[in-house]
């Protein structure tokens, strides 16, 4: 008897996926509920179980598209599990298959074989034994830290780069690689670059900077971070600071924190929100994802850090929801991390507004202000992108000079002022 393993439901407008990874190789046994495969589509990644017990034999490919219900896959539950069979891809060497029938926990103080006993995907192994990459070494991106195809060819060529950086300019032309190769673009980059062009080709979309002195918010950070973090169990960043102070103006310039909508006769209106459902831009492995932070404005400092770090956190390793990354109705993205000093980012439809965040540089300006001297303060730059067919750009304006204030004077987030 064989049963058949089809693509699963992805979400809402989910249609299709690509197949990026077999983790369970043709002709191996599994076991229920077992996870065989991953599907990445234009929102997450999918992990596929097996619905039973049985060899597994391949319908599909390695990076082909598959629609939702198409099957992948199929179990032949006949078939009788192997003597010794194990959920590893590698089979049993033959001193373990003696001693018992699963192998026992490896002790940490053995050292690791090169590609033997790393969890890592079938074609990551066959590639890595063809480039002569030792897995053991490697970091995997794939779901439960699992080494890719793709983490093998990002090794192979941190070794060509430090290979040519070694060399340098006096080697001869010919030991240089002029190789040039084509990856298909991932579901997941697919939709932001689509996201991306629609905000910029559907909304009046405008940018206004300010800048702001961190001063106060470092001093009070400095001060109180041990106990802070000896009291909840995390850290104090300065993300926390500004999600409050988004929160708070967001509650005082309400279309900000609006929507443009078609009513139910297709006319135009405005959606408008008594909460502030906050997404925040995190980098993973594939690309950007913003999951959303809800109903900041009621959160306590040390919430919104404990919801940040968890974001950070499952968004490298690939495991944020679909319901986590939607509903969202205000942006922040911080390129100061990345050392960026000024940006003007692009809208997240159907949002009207996004912030941008920047790095903190040491300065000259005029301190204390208006007394004509100049001080080298920690200043950081601020943007915010509008949509100026619902937010004017007075209320833009003044919606991020209320940040500014809140940053400034971070006693104002206490008092709700």
């Amino acid at each position: 008897m064989a049963t058949e393993i089809v693509m699963p439901e992805a979400g809402e407008s989910v249609v299709s996926g690509v197949l990026t990874a077999w983790l369970k190789a043709e002709g191996e046994y599994v076991e229920r509920d077992e996870t065989i495969a991953e599907v990445d589509t234009d929102k997450i990644t999918v992990e596929v179980p097996a619905p039973a017990s049985g060899i597994i034999k391949h319908r599909v490919a390695e990076g082909d598209e598959v629609d939702i219900g198409a099957v992948l896959a199929e179990i032949d539950e006949s078939a009788p599990k192997p003597e010794g069979a194990t959920a590893s891809a590698e089979p049993a060497s033959k001193a373990e298959s003696a001693q018992a029938p699963s192998p026992a926990p490896k002790p940490e103080t053995k050292a690791p074989t090169p590609n033997g006993d790393v969890r890592a995907t079938p074609l990551a192994k066959k590639l890595a034994a063809e480039k002569g990459v030792d897995l053991s070494q490697l970091q995997g991106t794939g779901a439960g830290e699992r080494i890719r195809e793709q983490d093998v060819l990002a090794a192979v060529q941190s070794i060509s780069d430090s290979v040519h950086a070694v060399i340098g300019g006096d080697a001869p032309t010919g030991s240089k690689s002029r190789s040039v190769s084509i990856e298909r673009m991932s579901p997941l980059r697919q939709k932001i670059a689509a996201r991306l062009v629609e905000a910029q080709q559907t909304a009046a979309m405008l940018t206004t900077f300010n800048e702001c002195d961190m001063t106060a918010v470092m001093e009070l950070r400095k001060q109180y971070k041990e106990s802070f973090e000896k009291k909840h169990g995390i850290g104090l960043g300065f993300m926390s600071f500004f999600i409050k102070a988004v929160a708070n103006a967001l509650q005082a310039f309400p279309m900000v924190n609006a929507f443009i909508v078609a009513d139910e006769k297709g006319k135009p209106a405005v959606e408008k929100h008594d909460y502030a459902d906050i997404a925040i831009a995190v980098a993973s492995p594939k690309g950007l994802v913003v999951p959303v932070i809800r109903n900041c404005e009621s959160l306590s400092f040390a919430g919104v850090e404990k919801a940040v770090k968890d974001f950070g956190t499952r968004a490298k390793e690939g495991k944020l929801g679909l319901e986590e990354m939607q509903g969202g109705t205000f942006t922040i993205t911080n390129g100061g991390v990345f050392g960026s000093l000024m940006s003007t980012p692009i809208l997240n439809p159907p949002q009207s507004a996004i912030l941008g965040m920047h790095a903190i540089k040491k300065r000259a300006v005029e301190y204390p202000i208006g007394s004509g001297q100049v001080g080298i303060l920690p200043m950081m730059y601020l943007a915010i992108s509008y949509d100026h067919r619902i937010v004017d750009g007075a209320e833009a304006v003044r919606f991020l000079v209320a940040i500014k204030d809140a940053i400034e004077d971070p006693t104002r987030l206490l008092l709700d002022i």
